[in-house]
C-alpha cells in the first residue's frame, strides 16, 4: 500500500470518512506500545522533528532508539518500560481515521485495560513471538469477548526473536485460535510481523514470503467504525432538571446527553422507570432556525409541554420507539478490578449512566478464570481481574438496555467506598414479582388523571417537596414516637405532613382482605401494593408522609419506592439486630434513641434529599 506524504494527508478531504477506535491489547512487554510509535512512524502520522528528537534523546542517555517512547509520555512509563494509563493517538490515511488506544498490558493495571477498550470499535491483540500466550493475552481477549469487539486481528509480533521462524508463528495461531474460540471469538486474521524492525507494517516483509496475508496498515483499513447511534432508538438519560425563576423566565429544562437515537420539538417521550409521559416542547439552542432536532452525542436541554416531575437518573426515550427494559435485577458478565473480592453479603453503589443505587449480587452462576478459563466451582466470592457470569439486586428499578442491544446504556460499574471496584455488561433484566408492580405502576402513570396543579406548583406553595419517611425496625424499639415526634416538629416547622401507621392501611383499606384467601408471602405483597398506592396519592397531592412498620425488608421497601417513584424517600431503621442485607444507605438508629438528636439527623436528611427546604 502507497503511504501518503503528511502534506498530501492534510490536503486530502476525510469529509464523511469514518472514524475508527482501536484499542491495543495483550500481555505486558510483548510490544504494544513499539507497534503504534512504529505506525505512526512508517506512516508519517508524527509531528516534525518528534522522530529526530527521540532518536537524539536515545543518544545521549547511550539507549538504542526505542518506538514505544512516543505513546509512554509519563516519565514513570519511561523509567520502568510499561505502559500505565491508556495512551490515545491518531492515524490518518487518505481512506479513513483511526483513533489508537495503547491499552496497558500489565496485571495490574487491567482496570486501564478495560476503560480503555470499552471506547473502542476494534482491537489488535499483539503477541510476543517468543514468549507467546501469557496470562494476559488471554484476560485480555476475554475482556474482549465480554465488551463485543469482534472485529481485531491478532499481530504476532517480535518475529525478528525467533528468526522469522513460519513453525512459531503457526503454534501460536493455533494455541491462540483455540483460546479465542472458547470465549466466542473469531479473529479477522493473524498477522506476523517486528515492530521493532519494521516488517509487515506498512509493506510485506522480505523476511517472511510464506506469509501472504494483509500489512498491519491494510489490516487497520479492514476495520469499520459501529454503526451511526442515531439510528437507534432514543435513549437520553437525565442529567438533572433546572428550574429558572429570575425576570419572569418560568423554564423547567431537562439536561442530558444523548446516548443514542434522535429527538425532534413535537416527539412524544416517556421517562423510564417512572413511566412519565410528555411532549417536547422545545429544545433550547444558541441559535434556534425553526423546528430542532438533536442527535447522539449531543447535550441538550429540552422544555416539556408538562411541567412533570423527574429527577437524575431518568431515561428519556420515544414514545413510538422500543421501549428500555426496566426492573430491580439483572442477569451480568462481571469483570472484578479490586483486590478485596466481590461478595454476595455487600452492598454496593451501582452506577449506569446517570443513575445510581444500591446493589448485591444475589448469586454468582459461574466464575472464570480468565488467564486459564478454567470454571471455579462453588465459589461465594470473585476475585480481582476474574469474571463472574451473576445476578445482581437493585435497591430499586432502573432502566437499561441489553448490551448486544446498546452498548451505551448496557454498561455498568460497581463502586465501593468512592473505588471502582467491577465493571461489567447487562445480558438481560431477571424477572420476579417487583416486575408486575413495576407493570401496574406504568400503567397507572400513563393513565393518571393529572390535576392542573402541578407538582412545581404545589411545592412552591407548601414549601417543600412531596416524599416519604420510612421509619421501621421490630417491635418495641420507639418506632411510633419517632414517628409522631417528627410529624410534629416538620408541623411546627410549617411543613403539610402527615403521619400513616401501618396499622391504618390494613384495618381501613385493607379490611376487605381475606387472609386465608391468599399465600403468606402473596398477602404480604398485596398490603405493600395497597400501601405503596395510598402513599403515592397523598405525595401527588405534595403532602411528606411519615410511614411506620414492623420490620419491612429491603424488596419491601424496594416495593414502595417503585409505586411512588419519582417521589423521594428515606428509610430510617431501629434496633439493635439490623438486618444482615439492609442497604447501606438506610439511616440506623438504637432503640429509643435520644429524639431531639435524632429528630435532627432525619431533618438534615430531608433537606440533603431537597424534601424540605435548608433554611
Amino acid at each position: 500500500m502507497k503511504v501518503k506524504t503528511t502534506k498530501q494527508k492534510k490536503e486530502a478531504t476525510l469529509a464523511g470518512n469514518s472514524r475508527v477506535s482501536v484499542v491495543i491489547t495483550g500481555h505486558v512487554d510483548h510490544g504494544k506500545s513499539t507497534v503504534v510509535g512504529r505506525l505512526l512512524a512508517d506512516t508519517g502520522n508524527l509531528p516534525d522533528g518528534k522522530l529526530e528528537a527521540l532518536s537524539e534523546l536515545c543518544r545521549r542517555n547511550a539507549k538504542p532508539l526505542e518506538y514505544a517512547f512516543l505513546l509512554d509520555a509519563l516519565k514513570d512509563e519511561r523509567s520502568q518500560g510499561i505502559t500505565i494509563d491508556s495512551a490515545r493517538c491518531f492515524l490518518k490515511s487518505a481512506e479513513k481515521e483511526f483513533i489508537l488506544i495503547d491499552a496497558p498490558g500489565h496485571i495490574e493495571f487491567v482496570k486501564n485495560m478495560v476503560s480503555g477498550a470499552a471506547r473502542a470499535d476494534a482491537a489488535l491483540l499483539v503477541i510476543d513471538a517468543k514468549e507467546g500466550v501469557q496470562e494476559n493475552t488471554r484476560r485480555h481477549g476475554y475482556v474482549l469477548s465480554m465488551l463485543g469487539i469482534d472485529q481485531f486481528y491478532v499481530c504476532v509480533n517480535k518475529m525478528d526473536l525467533v528468526g522469522y521462524d513460519r513453525a512459531v508463528y503457526d503454534a501460536i495461531c493455533r494455541e491462540c485460535g483455540d483460546f479465542l474460540e472458547k470465549v466466542r471469538l473469531r479473529p479477522l486474521g493473524f498477522i506476523p510481523l517486528s515492530a521493532h524492525q519494521g516488517e509487515q507494517m506498512v509493506r510485506p516483509s522480505d523476511r517472511m514470503p510464506w506469509y501472504a496475508g494483509p500489512t498491519l496498515i491494510e489490516g487497520l483499513h479492514q476495520f469499520h467504525a459501529a454503526e451511526p447511534e442515531k439510528d437507534k432508538p432514543l435513549r437520553l438519560p437525565v442529567q438533572d432538571v433546572y428550574k429558572f425563576t429570575a425576570l419572569g423566565d418560568e423554564r423547567r429544562i431537562v439536561a442530558g446527553r444523548i446516548e443514542t437515537g434522535r429527538v425532534a420539538e413535537g416527539d412524544a417521550v416517556v421517562f423510564f422507570p417512572s413511566g412519565k409521559r410528555a411532549i417536547v416542547k422545545r429544545i433550547e439552542a444558541f441559535q434556534p432556525q425553526g423546528p430542532i432536532l438533536a442527535e447522539a452525542g449531543v447535550g441538550v436541554g429540552l422544555v416539556l409541554n408538562e411541567k412533570i416531575y423527574i429527577t437524575r437518573g431518568e431515561l428519556m426515550t420515544r414514545a413510538a420507539e422500543t421501549a428500555p427494559r426496566v426492573g430491580t435485577g439483572i442477569r451480568a458478565d462481571l469483570f472484578w478490578l479490586h483486590k478485596t473480592p466481590g461478595s454476595l453479603q455487600t452492598v454496593y453503589s451501582l452506577k449506569l449512566g446517570t443513575a445510581e443505587t444500591g446493589a448485591t449480587i444475589e448469586s454468582f452462576e459461574r466464575i472464570l478464570d480468565a488467564s486459564s478459563l478454567t470454571v471455579q466451582p462453588d465459589r461465594t466470592d470473585v476475585r480481582c481481574n476474574e469474571m463472574a457470569e451473576c445476578v445482581i439486586r437493585l435497591r430499586k428499578p432502573l432502566a437499561f438496555d441489553r448490551f448486544v442491544d446498546s452498548a451505551k446504556t448496557g454498561r455498568f460499574v460497581l463502586v465501593d467506598k468512592f473505588r471502582i471496584v467491577g465493571g461489567g455488561i447487562i445480558r438481560d433484566v431477571v424477572r420476579d414479582e417487583t416486575d408486575a408492580l413495576q407493570t401496574e405502576a406504568l400503567r397507572r402513570n400513563e393513565k393518571w388523571v393529572r390535576s392542573l396543579i402541578t407538582a412545581d406548583e404545589r411545592a412552591e406553595r407548601y414549601s417543600q417537596r412531596a416524599g416519604l419517611v420510612v421509619i421501621t425496625g421490630p417491635k418495641g424499639v420507639g418506632r411510633k414516637q419517632l414517628a409522631h415526634a417528627l410529624e410534629k416538629r416538620l408541623f411546627q416547622m410549617g411543613r403539610l405532613v402527615y403521619c400513616l401507621g401501618m396499622g391504618s392501611v390494613v384495618y381501613g383499606l385493607d379490611a376487605d382482605i381475606r387472609p386465608e384467601s391468599f399465600e403468606p408471602k402473596t398477602l404480604a405483597r398485596e398490603h405493600i401494593r395497597r400501601l405503596g398506592e395510598m402513599l403515592h396519592v397523598l405525595m401527588d397531592a405534595g403532602m411528606i408522609v411519615i410511614c411506620t412498620a414492623v420490620n419491612l425488608k429491603p424488596r419491601d421497601l424496594a416495593d414502595v419506592e417503585m409505586l411512588i417513584r419519582p417521589a423521594s424517600m428515606l428509610v430510617v431503621r431501629l434496633g439493635d439486630e439490623m438486618a444482615a442485607n439492609a442497604d447501606a444507605a438506610e439511616r440506623r438508629f438504637s432503640p429509643h434513641p435520644p429524639l431531639e438528636s435524632t429528630l435532627a439527623a432525619i431533618v438534615g436528611d430531608m433537606k440533603k434529599a431537597r424534601m424540605i427546604p435548608d433554611l
